[in-house]
């Protein structure tokens, strides 16, 4: 652009200053022409009107090409907040970055706008970030790279699971959903592949704790037969940047080498919350690594089932929930009576009782979760303990036991509908929580 071009574009602000796209046309011309001193100050009156992240990022690279180190960071830091996935963004926070002095945050945001967009491959940049790390000895590589597919993590347990489907009370909805993603394209795999369905996916499982998620993962690995690997966020974060990564790459590998496998992981949201919450740059790259792994581009994930539990899935981050995914997000509401019934008998199965009645007691478990009902059994075990030992012989439990014991019971779930209700009303996009509703009888 002209020096004339420039000047035109001068006037007109001048009789319409709030003009946002005549601005970022002056501001970018500025810049494109080194002019960045005038650049800083054309953006900083843009953002005055549109503070969108176009005008930030362009005020960011004003600040770092003025050498305004600081200034740049914090812009650039902001930004990556509400847009992790902003190529520039990262690019350009990589430079600040390696300007402070912070090498490996450098090589990861460099990389991670790299990958994102090709036009931000700066080999003599990327040649500078390993030269310094590797005179100060802390040379890595991309989070992946070198790492033996074979390698498993030693902290992977792996087992294959002796519980099925008939092991579960109640879930009858929940087990036909499962059913119709995982047990029936294992068992009908030429149908499925005739209408180019692949066997695997991701199933997320929310509701309040205690109502079964991890047992009902675990059941159906054994419905299948597959392997079962359960995971904790303990599993995975590790102090030194890029090796939380590694570890989540080592789990799905393992996973792979190991099909059918059902891949679980507990209480999701401490590992998937979302980006925009997260102030740590470290933690935003563990989401994205994770979303690489699932949708398996660089690795199949043919036969893998991707299960996770969380008591607050309003915390996970929106990227987890698209297709191919976390695309079934599945409600484990507390059991109904009939499901109480079936669950009472099962932790009473083996137990010596003495003419229990069942129906009698379930009465007065509304909104019990399987954990208060396993909790109600243990109570009364527990009252019987101290006599049985006195009279050196087995007490049998009773009606009267467990009745006893259901008003010692505290169940958490009338905590968890009471802040579920909030999200269900007002941040329901998709309808995705419309089951709470339908639980709780409310309608929109």
């Amino acid at each position: 652009m002209t020096d004339e071009q420039i000047n035109n574009l001068k006037e007109a602000l001048q009789f319409s200053p709030n003009n946002a796209v005549l601005r970022k046309m002056l501001a970018d011309a500025l810049f494109n022409l080194t002019r960045y001193n005038e650049a800083e100050n054309e953006f900083k009156t843009l953002i005055e009107t549109d503070a969108s992240s176009s005008a930030k990022t362009g005020l960011a690279k004003c600040f770092y090409l003025l050498n305004k180190i600081e200034a740049a960071h914090i812009l650039l830091d902001e930004i990556l907040k509400n847009e992790p996935d902003h190529a520039e963004a990262n690019f350009y926070f990589a430079k600040a970055c390696f300007s402070k002095g912070d090498y490996k945050q450098a090589k990861q945001s460099y990389d991670f706008a790299s990958g994102l967009n090709d036009d931000f491959e700066d080999l003599d940049f990327e040649q500078q970030i390993n030269q310094k790390l590797r005179e100060s000895g802390m040379a890595v590589a991309n989070l992946t790279e070198n790492l033996d597919e074979n390698d498993e993590p030693f902290f992977a347990d792996m087992e294959k699971p002796k519980i099925n489907f008939s092991d579960v009370g109640g879930m009858d909805k929940v087990k036909e959903e499962i059913a119709l993603k995982v047990i029936h394209p294992l068992t009908n795999p030429e149908i499925y592949k005739a209408f180019g369905k692949k066997i695997g996916g991701g199933i997320m499982l929310y509701g309040p704790p205690g109502c079964g998620k991890t047992h009902i993962a675990r059941a159906t690995a054994g419905e299948i037969k597959a392997n079962f690997i359960s995971v904790g966020i303990s599993d995975v974060l590790d102090m030194w940047q890029g090796n939380s990564e590694k570890n989540l790459h080592s789990l799905f590998q393992k996973a792979r080498n190991s099909t059918p496998c059902v891949l679980f992981f507990d209480e999701v949201d401490a590992m998937g919350a979302s980006r925009s919450d997260m102030r740590s740059n470290s933690s935003r790259f563990l989401i994205n690594q994770f979303l690489e792994e699932m949708d398996g581009v660089k690795h199949s994930n043919e036969g893998v089932l991707i299960m996770a539990a969380t008591n607050s899935p309003w915390y996970v981050d929106a990227a987890f929930r698209r297709s191919g995914r976390f695309d079934r997000i599945i409600f484990v509401s507390p059991p109904d009576i009939k499901a109480r019934e079936e669950i009472l008998n099962i932790y009473l199965k083996d137990k010596p009782t003495d003419n229990i009645d069942v129906k009698a007691i379930v009465k007065n478990t509304e909104e019990f979760t399987g954990a208060d009902m396993k909790a109600l059994v243990d109570i009364a075990i527990e009252s019987k303990l101290p006599e049985s030992i006195k009279q050196n012989k087995v007490l049998p439990i009773n009606t009267t036991d467990l009745k006893k014991a259901v008003s010692l019971v505290k169940s958490p779930t009338k905590e968890w509908f009471s802040s579920a209700k909030n999200y269900a009303l007002y941040s329901n996009e998709g309808g995705q929580y419309d089951d709470i509703l339908k639980y709780l009888n409310i309608k929109k």
